[in-house]
């Protein structure tokens, strides 16, 4: 960096001081804390944006959120340029900046990082970043910090894309780097014209009931629920009902929101007895989870969740028996051999009834660590990888070469068997590979997913609920002295370190029917987090409180004696 650019970034970061005491990790959600300590470190990150922009000669972005935290929490995080998350290898540069003490010492790194990632300030095109926020009120604020970063790199642009749900803005970053419209407009269109094209290809036998014809959607008092309010007038065959889109006075994701509902199992606020028999959604603050659930008849606050386990099933099922069709044909044809690879994609959290389910299904399951960029980087090894987390997020990702090759079988058997079960097929697969959000999970587009698919199969909530009986399951956490004692393997299933604690747990797990178990450290807390599943909740809560005392006499302060 010249003398030019150093001072600008120094004299800049002067006005966004690092609050003392403040240490923040780049994590899976980017940085996330209170709304009152983050200006200097959304101004870094502003920074870090036009920094990977320049590295990468492309457009990045950068959304303003805090997804399903309380509303007096902000956070920020970056878009790559193919819309997925910033590149694990910058996590560590991005932590550095954002605990620089002193501008002179921010200055200083910066400098050291743009030599060893060898970026040019010279180079073809300068930064361009797009900016997005939710709802949040600390979010103008931010965002104004967010641009004095971006501006603080020579001859770098920030453009404002307002509020945007999470995917939104990273569908923009992905389709802006292929050369496509990336405006909201845009991403609605994309995504009800390819809702109507799969409705249209629904068997004409297939009707749903009246009841079946209405979803009500929770939008968790945030973005999400006003995107929908919009999407929903280009959606002329569904009747959607939108509760708590923020319009009506309720707290982001206070007593609402697909994180809340997933997590206690209980109705959003807004959802009563009467709401019995019909499809019920909920999203979470910034959109980019999905769950659906039923109310119970026989109590109002209980519900009979649909959650993300039950999401990946219905699209693994479906996306099959579309590959099923398509291969029905005989013939010369494009390629008549191709087999695409299908694999889904889960964690050690999915309940071990979806995992039996998909493997009866003849489908390939493997499993990676938690976090959505671990399940991501494996899906894109599929031609069709598909992952999600029984949380609600997670999405569909096609891969160039299968979809070239839809493609030309779409255009062959448009000339030789146009409307032929094979045709509808291919295209099918192709308005799934639009409508999905393959740079992220995104709750809108799963959603109009999930509803063009139980209207093709002709199912109501309760067909669809019906796939497989999670088994009971519980989830703990014990404080240790330090987490990082904890090293796993084979997908955080298995511990390592220390000695001996992986064959006691094995014993404890011996002892139930279908018995499951495992810890892992966790990623921002000295604790221990502890999965246990078993044939009868009974049997899951005891494991898991079995399992915890292991671990704290192992690992933790030996409390339990």
């Amino acid at each position: 960096m010249n003398d030019n650019q150093k001072s600008l970034i120094l004299n800049s970061s002067t006005q966004y001081p690092l609050p003392q005491g403040v240490k923040l990790s780049y994590g899976t959600a980017g940085f996330r804390a209170d709304a009152s300590i983050l200006e200097s470190t959304v101004f870094r990150v502003g920074i870090l944006a036009a920094l990977r922009s320049l590295k990468t000669q492309a457009l990045t972005g950068l959304m303003i959120t805090a997804s399903h935290n309380k509303v007096n929490d902000n956070g920020v995080k970056i878009a790559d340029p193919s819309g997925g998350m910033l590149t694990q290898e910058w996590e560590p540069f991005a932590d550095a900046i954002s605990n620089s003490p002193t501008p002179q010492h921010l200055v200083q790194l910066i400098d050291e990082f743009v030599k060893k990632e060898n970026i040019r300030f010279d180079g073809a095109r300068s930064a361009e970043i797009l900016l997005g926020r939710d709802t949040r009120p600390s979010g103008e604020s931010l965002l104004e910090a967010a641009k004095q970063g971006v501006y603080s790199i020579v001859g770098a642009t920030a453009t404002d894309m307002g509020i945007l749900t999470t995917p939104q803005l990273h569908w923009m970053v992905r389709a802006r780097n292929k050369g496509m419209k990336a405006t909201e407009l845009d991403y609605f269109e994309q995504l009800s014209s390819s809702f109507r094209c799969l409705v249209d290809l629904t068997p004409n036998q297939i009707k749903m009931n009246k009841t079946d014809d209405k979803l009500v959607v929770d939008g968790a008092n945030g973005v999400g629920g006003e995107k929908l309010e919009v999407l929903k007038k280009m959606l002329n065959s569904m009747v959607i009902e939108v509760r708590n889109s923020g319009k009506e006075g309720g707290v982001l994701n206070e007593g609402v929101g697909a994180d809340y509902v997933q997590k206690e199992k209980v109705v959003p606020q807004g959802f009563y007895l009467k709401d019995v028999g019909i499809r019920c959604a909920s999203l979470d603050g910034d959109a980019d989870r999905l769950v659906y659930f039923s109310v119970q008849s026989n109590n109002a606050s209980n519900i009979d969740l649909v959650d993300g386990d039950k999401i990946l099933s219905l699209f693994a099922l479906f996306i099959k028996e579309q590959l099923s069709i398509l291969k029905m044909e005989g013939g010369d044809h494009v390629d008549e051999n191709y087999e695409a690879r299908l694999g889904v994609v889960q964690t050690a959290y999915a309940n071990g009834a979806s995992t039996d389910y998909l493997k009866q299904l003849g489908l390939e399951v493997v499993f990676t660590p938690t976090g959505v960029k671990y399940l991501h980087e494996k899906a894109a090894e599929y031609d069709i990888g598909i992952y999600f987390e029984a949380n609600g997020h997670g999405t569909i990702l096609f891969s160039e070469g299968f979809l070239s090759w839809l493609d030309a079988r779409n255009n062959e058997l448009s000339s030789k068997s146009k409307g032929s079960e094979q045709q509808k097929a291919a295209l099918r697969l192709l308005a799934v590979s639009n409508l999905i959000n393959q740079a992220v999970g995104d709750a809108l587009s799963g959603l109009l997913l999930v509803e063009a698919i139980l209207q093709y199969k002709g199912w109501s909530i309760h067909n669809w609920s019906e796939l497989y009986h999670d088994l009971p399951s519980r989830q703990l956490k014990v404080k240790v002295v330090d987490r990082t004692a904890v090293v796993t393997a084979n997908a955080e299933t298995v511990v390592v370190r220390p000695p001996l604690i992986q064959e006691a747990i094995n014993v404890e797990v011996a002892k139930y029917p279908r018995g499951r178990s495992f810890i892992r450290p966790s990623g921002t807390e000295d604790v221990i987090r502890i999965y246990a599943e078993a044939s009868i909740q009974e049997a899951a809560d005891s494991l898991a409180n079995s399992v915890a005392k292991l671990a704290d006499q192992f690992l933790g302060f030996g409390n339990s004696g």
